[in-house]
Formats: structure tokens, sequence, C-alpha cells
């Protein structure tokens, strides 16, 4: 539906930020296959109209660069302006770069630590404080399985991630005795637009075991639903992520070097 849509309160609305493709635009998807109606958020102003004219739901688009400093208190801003008070929050927005920390431009890397992990603490911050008044809802974040790894070759992208998970879990534990959820699905190789930007296309982990998206979301909605902290969609990812937990340090670092090779 498009954004000329019915903002009242009581509506279960769930915002998504890099909904435009790949996980974010499946986990909308999800969402709306449960009625929720969605406020959508990314880059591409011609794919988020054109999800939301998709979608059984009333859908907003909300065209947003999270790079860019202020982005997102703008975002929060514009959906309250607009009436809609949220009852679920994606941080899905997100991306890697391939290579040594010394080596890749400085900006590109700064513009990912702020979508990956200044952007969803931002939204966060100012989305969690009403969901524990209305004692609602929750937030839904996208970690990843290397968040469980050091990543040489893709440092700073595995650090982000680490990050996003276990902040996901800290605030688990502060939300839940309000009857909010917060949840980080930790998805493996997905085959998603990610790949191609981050240069990761022809490693070791994207010629395995490689996920379809929708079945990444779909873990992902049921799993914060049903309440749990951290869901790690596919038996695959699972193994890996008890793998990692269990050998040494030293052993962790040298296995991701080489996936990323």
């Amino acid at each position: 539906m498009a954004d000329d849509v019915n903002t009242r309160g009581d509506a279960r609305w769930t915002l998504v930020t890099g909904a435009s493709s790949g996980i974010g635009l499946e986990i909308a998807r999800a969402f709306a296959a449960r009625g929720r109606p969605l406020v959508l958020s990314a880059r591409r102003v011609e794919r988020l109209e054109a999800l939301a004219a998709e979608l059984p739901v009333p859908a907003v688009a909300m065209p947003t660069d999270l790079a860019v400093p202020g982005a997102a208190e703008a975002l929060v801003a514009a959906v309250e302006a607009r009436g809609i008070t949220l009852h679920t929050l994606v941080n899905n927005a997100g991306f890697g770069l391939r290579g040594r920390l010394s080596e890749l431009p400085a900006r590109d890397q700064a513009e990912m630590v702020a979508v990956n992990v200044t952007a969803p603490t931002i939204l966060t911050r100012l989305v969690l404080p009403g969901l524990i008044a209305r004692r609602a809802g929750g937030i839904l974040n996208v970690a990843s399985v290397v968040a469980n790894l050091p990543g040489p070759n893709m440092a700073a992208y595995y650090a982000s991630k680490a990050y996003l998970l276990s902040l996901s879990e800290a605030l688990y534990e502060e939300a839940r005795p309000y009857g909010v959820t917060v949840t980080a699905i930790c998805p493996g190789a997905t085959a998603t637009e990610f790949s191609e930007r981050a240069d990761v296309g022809g490693t070791k982990r994207f010629t395995g075991n490689v996920m379809a998206p929708a079945a990444v979301a779909e873990a992902a909605v049921a799993g914060h639903l049903a309440g749990r902290a951290v869901v790690i969609p596919g038996a695959a990812n699972r193994a890996a992520v008890i793998g990692a937990r269990l050998m040494p340090r030293w052993l962790s670092r040298k296995v991701a070097a080489r996936l990323q090779g």
C-alpha cells in the first residue's frame, strides 16, 4: 500500500532499516505477512516505494542514509511527525568492507561504523524508552555469525557485529522485565547484495552454505516474536558458532583469516 495511510496509535508499527533489499526487505515482508504496518527506510527511494506498494499492509517509505550524522535522529523525528507510534524496531541496515584496516579508505570505514554501530545504537536509545513505558514491543538487531570471531581482513566489520550482538544480549536483560524483547539475529553467508559490496563473493565463506534471505528473515521474525535473545538460522551456522566459541582464540583468528582470504 502507498504511504497515504492511517497512522492510528494502536497499530503495531514496525520500522525496518535497510529495507530496500536482502534480509531487510524479507523481514519487512515477514512482518507484513503477520499484519504489521511498516515504516521502510533505506537510501534507495524507488525500491522503498515499490516495496510499499507491494505489501498488503499500510507502509510508509522514509528514505534515509544512516551514514550521515544526525540521520538516525531525523528518521525517528519523521516517524513521530507522522503520528506513528513504533511497536518494533529492526536495525538491519549495514555493510561490510574486505581488506586490511591499514589499507581500506578511512572514510569508508568511518561510514561503515556509523551505519553498523552508531545508527542502531542511537535508534535503539530513541525508541526503547517508549517501548518500556508501554511495556510492549521489541527491537530486532541484525548481527552475524562473525560476531563470535575476530576478523582479519575484515577487522572493523567483524568488530561492528560483535558490538551489536553484545549490545543486544545486554539489552535483552535490561528490557525483559518490562515486557520488551531485544533479539539479535546472527545469519551466516546469505544470498544478498552484501557479498558484492563487501567483495567477499569469491571467498570460502560464500562458496559453501549460503542461505536464502527469506529463510533468514522468517527465522529472525519468528524467533523475535517467540521472545528469544539470539537467533542463529541454519544448522550449519549454529555448528559454526559452537565451534568458534570452543576453539582457542589464536586458532579462531587464523580460521577467520582463511575464510576472508
